[in-house]
């Protein structure tokens, strides 16, 4: 597609010129306009809707689950997890089943919400090291998402997640140039230090590939690296 000038993007803004299909849909990749909003974005301007959204369990997602599940294998030992636009868990591979020891049994009811989880008095909050350096990442994580998105679900979320009790204990911080914001577990073997990268689809037609986030969990550090390939071999609890 040829490039856009300055003068027909500045018809367009007047409504001096009507867009078409291409160019709302170049615009919008342009403009990082999530999937779900682009559907809209085209019926008013009177076009049909281009993206489809089907349940990951559909037949015609079949390959894309078993990509995302070929993932989370691969990333073993280290854990991996595979998490729906609402933070809720779509799959996880076989090493985080040992981070959740401990967890009331509620929070592990489907559907489980990861962040829920993560922050919940009952969940991996006591456990955290530096609960309140991993809170703010993660509350920073589901702000910036609002933002992008005014989910009602989402803000929903945020409300329950800051409504839980949290004091502000002097705690070990990790110094990673801000890079990164670490996980720092306490477990039967020790502290294990973790940092996490996101992967998503790159060029999905579908709104439910697109809303589909791969959170990879790699060792911080030696030991943690020593603990994770033991607790594998094993098959132990952390």
């Amino acid at each position: 597609m040829p490039a856009i000038s300055t003068r027909h993007v500045s018809f367009l803004e007047t409504g001096r010129s009507q867009p078409s299909r291409e160019m709302l849909i170049r615009l919008a990749e342009r403009l990082a306009i999530p999937l779900r909003e682009r559907n809209p974005l085209l019926l008013s301007a009177g076009f049909a809707p281009v993206y489809s959204e089907r349940k990951l369990d559909d037949p015609a997602l079949q390959q894309a689950r078993k990509a995302v599940e070929l993932v989370l294998a691969g990333h073993e030992p280290y854990p991996a997890l595979a998490v729906d636009r609402h933070w809720s868990l779509v799959a996880a591979n076989a090493a985080v089943q040992p981070m959740l020891v401990g967890v009331a049994p509620h929070l592990l009811e489907p559907p489980m919400n990861v962040l829920r989880i993560g922050l919940h008095p009952e969940g991996l909050a006591p456990r955290v090291e530096n609960f309140g350096e991993w809170r703010s990442h993660l509350l920073s994580r589901l702000r910036h998402q609002i933002d992008a998105t005014a989910d009602p679900v989402l803000v929903e979320l945020l409300a329950e997640l800051e409504s839980y009790p949290f004091e502000h204990p002097s705690q070990h911080v990790d110094d990673y140039g801000g890079v990164i914001v670490p996980l720092r577990l306490r477990t039967d073997r020790g502290v294990l230090s973790f940092f996490s990268t996101t992967t998503v689809f790159g060029t999905p037609l579908d709104i439910t590939l697109a809303e589909l986030a791969i959170e990879s969990m790699f060792p911080a550090d030696s030991q943690t690296a020593q603990v994770l390939m033991g607790t594998a071999r094993g098959k132990t609890a952390l």
